[in-house]
């Protein structure tokens, strides 16, 4: 069998030795040939399917994940690919790849087997990365999604205006049905190629809207055309998600009554403001209650919105009460780091500044180091701290935004710190990781990781 890998091998090779400009040159024309290479040696698989593809820059593995749950629950044969895993109907695998759409001759053969067991649909995120190395090519997609577009993967691919052409190819490339988030300020950028039907959704514009919103922290309901919601996950972001799934519903002829319970069911997505429960016994016999968190929350934008929705939470619910019949006031304890391998080094002071705005405590750690050194990553992030904002969100002065900070950068003894600190009635939030089963190290190694089972195993303890 034809190995994508080993051909990219070479590729990297010859890129050591090949002037900058000559390798650019001629690298598109190389990804060409091995999208419709794989196309071909599958024989076009996608051709008998109709393909869903999710692209943005949050949102989109929720989405491909909610969007696959209603397809199912009409009596499909679904198929769906991200970053949350693999599926075709009923058979289920993570994604162990470090990419959230696969290379090319993987992405076929995936399709191929999804069409060989009958499945009718195929919800795939569509990554600008992707889009850049010519994975989309080959596919015939029947329904485009736009969640939401911000600064992300500049180092890649240069500038801005190219980060948000590469997912424009998508809306280019599908014809048939436009789905996009009317809220999102660059929504114009693809509302403007032709389809055979379009339909916009937000919260506050779209043709399908959400009314009489509650939103909280862990549960959200609002009423979109009569047909009351109530889902168990949180934030804005959440709902917009849910929004984008039920506009991809209703374009494929599924009433919001139907996709109601299939939604309601669903009691958290993978690694997606995940709450864990968290009760343990103090060594004095009592027992804590705490709040315990994991999201990926891989963009500025998306730690502040995750840290917002739990800081207002907490707003809800202001203190409690300590052993000794003081009252104490809740904290946000934050387990952050940053991914290394020179990936978007620009997000890591923001992200700094972020947590030092809305966070309590922090505890820096790693991440994804890859080859670059992890304490150059953690420096990054503290520059943020210096970033003095006056009206703070968190409830400790600005001027002791590095007294509330330590590293910590084994993640283990970091969530475990986290976990041991907190007090009844705190939150403590991890991001960075989501679901994802690895951790990228030195050496091109990667170690086998769940932020998700760490914190279970240091709560049985």
């Amino acid at each position: 069998m034809f190995k994508e890998s080993f051909v990219d091998g070479i590729l990297r090779r010859i890129k050591k030795v090949v002037p900058r400009r000559v390798f650019d040159f001629f690298a598109p024309f190389y990804h060409v040939a091995l999208a419709y290479a794989g196309a071909i040696l599958y024989g076009f698989p996608s051709q008998s399917m109709k393909v869903i593809g999710v692209t943005g820059t949050k949102g989109k593995s929720t989405v491909t994940f909610l969007v696959s749950k209603i397809l199912e629950a009409n009596g499909d044969n679904v198929a769906a690919i991200g970053s949350l895993g693999f599926k075709i109907k009923d058979k289920e695998w993570p994604n162990t790849l470090k990419m959230t759409m696969p290379g090319r001759f993987k992405l076929q053969r995936f399709l191929y087997e999804a069409k060989k067991v009958g499945c009718r649909y195929v919800v795939l995120e569509v990554t600008s990365e992707g889009i850049k190395q010519k994975r989309h090519l080959g596919i015939k997609f029947d329904c485009a999604v736009f969640t939401n577009l911000h600064k992300e993967h500049l180092e890649s691919h240069g500038s801005f205006e190219n980060y948000y052409k590469a997912k424009q190819e998508l809306f280019r490339r599908t014809q048939n049905i436009h789905v996009i988030n009317a809220d999102d300020p660059n929504a114009e950028l693809f509302s403007k190629f032709p389809s055979n039907r379009t339909i916009f959704y937000g919260i506050n514009r779209g043709d399908i809207k959400a009314l009489d919103l509650n939103v909280g922290s862990d549960k959200s309901s609002f009423n979109v055309y009569g047909t009351e919601f109530r889902i168990n996950f949180g934030g804005e972001f959440n709902v917009l998600n849910v929004l984008a799934a039920l506009s991809v519903a209703a374009m494929y002829k599924i009433d919001l009554p139907s996709a109601k319970p299939v939604l309601e069911s669903i009691k958290s997505i993978p690694g997606r403001m995940e709450f864990i429960p968290a009760f343990v016994k103090t060594s004095a016999g009592e027992a804590k209650r705490f709040n315990v968190v994991v999201d990926y929350a891989h963009t500025p934008d998306s730690l502040e919105a995750v840290y917002r929705t739990l800081r207002e939470n907490m707003k809800a619910h202001p203190s409690h009460e300590a052993s000794e019949g003081k009252t104490q006031t809740s904290k946000l304890v934050c387990v952050l780091g940053a991914a290394g391998g020179g990936r978007d080094k620009w997000k890591r002071p923001e992200f700094g500044r972020i947590a030092s705005e809305y966070c309590d405590e922090i505890i820096l750690t790693d991440e994804d180091p890859y080859d670059e050194n992890p304490k150059t990553i953690i420096e990054d992030i503290m520059k943020g701290f210096s970033s003095q904002i006056p009206n703070s969100k968190s409830q400790i002065p600005n001027n002791n935004q590095i007294s509330k900070s330590q590293t910590i950068l084994d993640r283990k003894e970091a969530i475990k710190k986290a976990l041991t600190d907190a007090r009844e009635g705190d939150t403590v939030i991890i991001t960075g990781k989501g679901s994802e089963t690895s951790m990228a190290v030195a050496g091109g190694k990667k170690i086998p990781w769940s932020d998700k089972a760490v914190i279970q195993g240091l709560l049985q303890e």
